[in-house]
């Protein structure tokens, strides 16, 4: 490691009880990044986990330990005392900038209820506080009649039962916690892209789930894209809010037909989930990934998102859904596979994933589960699978990256591409990788600039001999723009395609030679 992580002069400084939002304090850092005999810096929420980082990367100072989760401390590694010194009063400055998007138009409110006396319109509140108030504010918004969506995590269970109990009673949908994908009235919230308006509508208790299927159906547009949160389908729960949703899709005369996404719920949830929308009566398509969903009635199931965006498509236009997995003939993808596996050697026979999107890396899972090639995880299919995030890959290993240990107090992975491109290049450096596989989820909220954040790091995994896949999630009218980054990626060597389940099965194709096409469904 460099001496000058050791022996260069560090200067430190808490703002007390002064919380800002980890995109916010991302930008701070960003910009003291660019600072003029910066080595390193970190400007950051100080929850314990926050400090451990700032040890990691030898950027803690004594000071540090009267840093409390309400306060921000910053850090500042620099060549002098005095580059120390500018840097840290930039920090300062930048945290005390008015935000430049504020127009006249725009209202801020210090308190919720204050926000409710003066928008008494409003019928929607999105939260995004630490979890331990989370509760407190969706309480004063349910008991004022407004629908909520509570982005926030680390909310405790009991406590979002009583919410969604309430919240049904009343008639009002709970959004949440941990819900960071809505598409409400064509209005993106949290984690969303930009899709036209159209008769599909659907409940998910999958962020990245509901925006791959909701960009997958742009050409024909979606009504509404209601997020349940991660928990919704676990037994305490019951599935409150998807039931809600899936109730409010069936009386809404602009949706026509349903898709319902989840991870498997226990079999008590799911059949409590498939007798509702039996009973709603429209039809519905259901993928509970890695789950099987028979054909029964008016519902469909489908294996992978990328199917059930097709079959839906199909419903609404009559017409048959394709059976191939696929978008390009096999004859040039045997053609790319050849490409690729002659820059392998004989011991380069397995895949690392680094996923942002949980339901992707669920879903890439069950595809390899299915080609017989099990696979490593910090969120496994199978508990024997289980891989600490932080460990080095055995196998076929796949990361979700988007977990509480990666985003506690730092921005989440679609954002900020740090830790991500880090392991990009450590996993490019093994002897038996063959395929770095990889999403990247455009749209509202996420990185402007994707393929810009990860050149430097596919450059190397293409320099280690490392072959390159991934799936882009995003539309043209995304502020990325779709055609623009696929373009760009491509241009770096990236291997595209458009779904998850295609750059998945094809991750497993490079790696096996070929070998893995009998067992593709």
């Amino acid at each position: 490691m460099d001496n000058y992580i050791y022996d260069m002069p560090k200067k430190s400084f808490i703002s007390k009880g002064d919380y800002r939002d980890s995109v916010f304090l991302m930008r701070v850092n960003q910009e003291c990044q660019k600072l003029d005999g910066v080595k390193a810096c970190a400007v950051m929420m100080g929850t314990d986990a926050n400090k451990d980082i700032a040890k990691d990367a030898w950027l803690y100072t004594d000071e540090l330990a009267n840093a409390g989760p309400n306060d921000i401390f910053i850090v500042i590694d620099a060549i002098d005392e005095a580059k120390c010194e500018a840097a840290l009063a930039k920090a300062k400055d930048l945290l005390n900038e008015v935000d430049r998007g504020e127009t006249a138009e725009e209202m801020s409110y210090r308190t919720l209820r204050t926000a409710i006396e003066n928008e008494p319109d409003s019928n929607l509140v999105l939260i995004s506080t630490p979890g331990e108030y989370a509760f407190t504010e969706a309480l004063t918004a349910l008991n004022n009649d407004k629908n909520v969506m509570i982005f926030s995590s680390d909310v405790p269970i009991d406590d979002e039962l009583k919410l969604k109990q309430l919240g049904s009673k009343k008639g009002l949908l709970v959004m949440g916690p941990d819900c960071g994908t809505a598409i409400i009235n064509g209005i993106g919230l949290g984690f969303s892209n930009i899709v036209k308006r159209g008769p599909i509508g659907i409940v998910g208790a999958a962020g990245t789930g509901i925006q791959e299927v909701t960009s997958l159906l742009d050409d024909v547009g979606i009504s509404q894209a209601i997020g349940t949160g991660s928990h919704d389908l676990s037994e305490k729960i019951g599935g409150i809010t998807m039931i809600d949703g899936i109730r409010m899709l069936g009386e809404d005369q602009e949706t026509k037909v349903l898709v319902v996404i989840s991870k498997p719920p226990s079999p008590a949830v799911t059949g409590k989930i498939l007798e509702y929308l039996r009973k709603v009566g429209k039809p519905a398509v259901v993928n509970f990934i890695g789950g099987n969903v028979n054909d029964e009635g008016n519902i469909i199931g489908a294996l992978t998102l990328e199917d059930a965006a097709k079959k839906a498509l199909a419903i609404v236009t009559g017409a048959q859904p394709s059976a191939t997995i696929f978008s390009k003939p096999r004859e040039e993808l045997e053609a790319l596979i050849t490409q690729e596996t002659k820059r392998l050697s004989d011991k380069q026979k397995y895949v690392r994933g680094l996923f942002s999107g949980g339901t992707l890396c669920a879903e890439a899972q069950m595809l390899f589960r299915n080609m017989n090639r099990p696979v490593r995880s910090n969120v496994p299919l199978e508990k024997g699978l289980l891989i600490q995030a932080s460990a080095r890959g055995i196998g076929d290993t796949f990361i979700d990256m988007g977990t509480e240990e990666f985003v506690r107090g730092i921005p989440h992975p679609m954002i900020d591409f740090r830790f991500r491109n880090e392991r990009i290049i450590r996993e490019s450096q093994e002897d038996d990788v063959a395929v770095i596989l990889l999403d990247i989820v455009l749209g509202l909220g996420a990185n402007i600039n994707p393929a810009g954040e990860l050149a430097d790091a596919v450059a190397k995994a293409r320099v280690n001999g490392k072959s390159v896949i991934a799936s882009v999630c995003g539309t043209e009218r995304d502020p990325q723009s779709l055609h623009l980054q696929v373009s760009a990626l491509e241009k770096l060597g990236v291997i595209i395609l458009p779904s998850n389940a295609q750059a998945a099965r094809l991750a497993a194709l490079v790696a096996s030679r070929g070998g893995v096409w009998g067992y593709l469904k």
